[in-house]
């Protein structure tokens, strides 16, 4: 199929293009949704929906991925917070909708794929939208074992860091900025102490993707700052805000497509 990714900049939906690809389909064109523009001081938006820290660099990602990025601006709210959404005026799912209505009018795509793990209420809400348009969600992460998709993330040359902290165990000076494989024994050991979800399903941490077997350059982070968003005593949360970005050449683009670890 003709798939359109809807990426955050994060781990998970990076992982999904690289299982939509070892499934054959075909990944034509990359979606986000973003803050509004008088929102775009802040990285970081309430919303049950979308991840929205690193969004300045999102365009920088599509760059290093070699495809058509369709943005738009993130106008609603959550409003249907139920377990079952119906179509509502305003809120944020309709503004999900209207992205992916765009993007199958521009690229004929038949499917979308999408990085949930665990979260009913995200997937309860793409669905809805693809339901609508006639689309077929991909979701090859719904449900795995979350320390086998870590490891298999790592073991696959996805390199991301943690861009956001928010949980007991996370300290913004330690481990913002830090890469997956970095942290990897970190969140076991957290896991275990506080039941902390290896993968931050739970909000615990958020992350940006620098480089994957699907990129054809990679991104370089020369200089950030980090952000204090709640200076709680036992779980603060801070995010890295980028300040200066650029893309590089891969020493080795030939393997680009290729030794995808499969679900």
């Amino acid at each position: 199929m003709r798939v359109a990714a809807l990426i955050s900049g994060g781990k998970d939906s990076c992982y999904n293009m690289m299982q939509c690809i070892a499934a054959g389909h075909q990944i034509v064109a990359l979606a986000n949704l973003r803050p509004a523009e008088n929102q775009v001081g802040s990285d970081e938006l309430d919303s049950y929906m979308y991840q929205t820290v690193g969004h300045h660099a999102i365009d920088l990602y599509a760059e290093a991925m070699a495809l058509p990025l369709y943005r738009q601006a993130i106008r609603g709210r959550s409003l249907d917070t139920g377990r079952v959404y119906t179509k509502c005026e305003g809120d944020e799912v309709e503004d999900l909708y209207e992205l992916l209505k765009l993007v199958k009018e521009k690229e004929e795509v038949e499917g979308i794929s999408v990085g949930a793990i665990l979260s009913d209420y995200q997937r309860v809400r793409v669905e809805n939208v693809c339901k609508r348009l006639n689309l077929q969600p991909l979701a090859y992460l719904w449900r795995r074992n979350q320390k086998d998709l870590l490891r298999e993330m790592i073991a696959s040359n996805l390199q991301a860091i943690i861009i956001k902290v928010a949980a007991i165990g996370l300290d913004p000076d330690k481990h913002l900025g830090k890469t997956l494989d970095q942290m990897e024994p970190y969140l076991l050991e957290l896991s275990e102490k506080y039941g902390v979800h290896v993968c931050g399903e739970g909000g615990e941490y958020e992350t940006f993707t620098l480089d994957c077997p699907l990129f054809k350059k990679k991104i370089i982070v020369d200089s950030s700052e980090v952000v204090i968003h709640s200076a709680d005593a036992f779980a603060p949360v801070a995010y890295l805000h980028f300040l200066e970005l650029h893309l590089e050449d891969k020493a080795n683009k030939s393997k680009i497509h290729s030794d995808f670890i499969e679900s």
